[in-house]
């Protein structure tokens, strides 16, 4: 790696331009950020200079998928077709490995709604992933299974293994997909409601330059969203959970 890359993944819940403070404190330099409002199109001056390094998608300029870039990271947005899938963002860091930020969404579908979007999203572009790192919002975990289909989250996990690309978290947790001891979600910011639906995947090329990786704390984030953000630092350390 030229440098230390730190990347967090957040689902804010909306009104992303009154909490961009709040996430900067974890000191990234790589924010994906999923219901978040498109700078480009923003009356907030405040939240625009913090987002000048951005690429950013969706539907609805007041709710979409953002990445953002601080100074000093060099990026490249692929535009690798989406096929009206939702919600990717592909670009290339440092002309060195590929990042892929996801924000799995219904899509108004009956049949791949969710984790279907990222299995459809994936049978077009596996073969490009190569060194990468993908993160998000996967709305999904396979305690939701259904057997009969092909796009279950623990088929996704599985093609992903398939190439190299492994969940983090689940790496060096030691746990199983579907029985996570750390959620990241809390239905209706219910603590009785807990899920693990936010992910962090790298390939094999990082295993030995993961160097961090945190899940904000409940008393702190629930107050701004029903996700906590997971961290991530990568360098030439050894992987610690905080």
């Amino acid at each position: 790696m030229k440098h230390e890359i730190k990347i967090v993944t957040w689902n804010c819940c909306g009104a992303f331009r009154k909490k961009f403070s709040s996430i900067e404190k974890m000191g990234a330099n790589i924010y994906i950020i999923q219901e978040c409002e498109d700078p480009g199109r923003t009356n907030d001056l405040n939240y625009r200079e913090w987002a000048k390094n951005f690429i950013w998608t969706g539907d609805n300029k007041n709710k979409g998928l953002g990445v953002f870039f601080k100074p000093g990271v060099l990026f490249e947005n692929l535009n690798w077709e989406t096929d009206g899938l939702k919600f990717f963002i592909s670009c290339r860091i440092d002309s060195d490995f590929n990042l892929l930020a996801t924000w799995c969404h219904g899509a108004n579908s009956s049949t791949f709604a969710y984790i279907g979007q990222m299995w459809k999203y994936l049978q077009i572009h596996k073969s490009k992933l190569g060194k990468s790192i993908i993160a998000g919002d996967f709305n999904s975990n396979s305690v939701w299974d259904k057997r009969d289909r092909l796009w279950n989250h623990s088929d996704v996990v599985k093609e992903l293994a398939e190439l190299g690309i492994e969940s983090v978290y689940h790496r060096f947790m030691d746990e199983m997909h579907g029985k996570e001891s750390q959620p990241t979600f809390f239905l209706q910011k219910n603590c009785n409601k807990p899920y693990h639906i936010d992910y962090i995947f790298t390939s094999t090329e990082f295993a030995d330059f993961l160097a961090s990786m945190t899940i904000g704390a409940i008393d702190e984030w629930l107050a701004l969203s029903d996700h906590l953000p997971v961290f991530l630092s990568i360098n030439r350390g050894k992987i610690i959970m905080q």
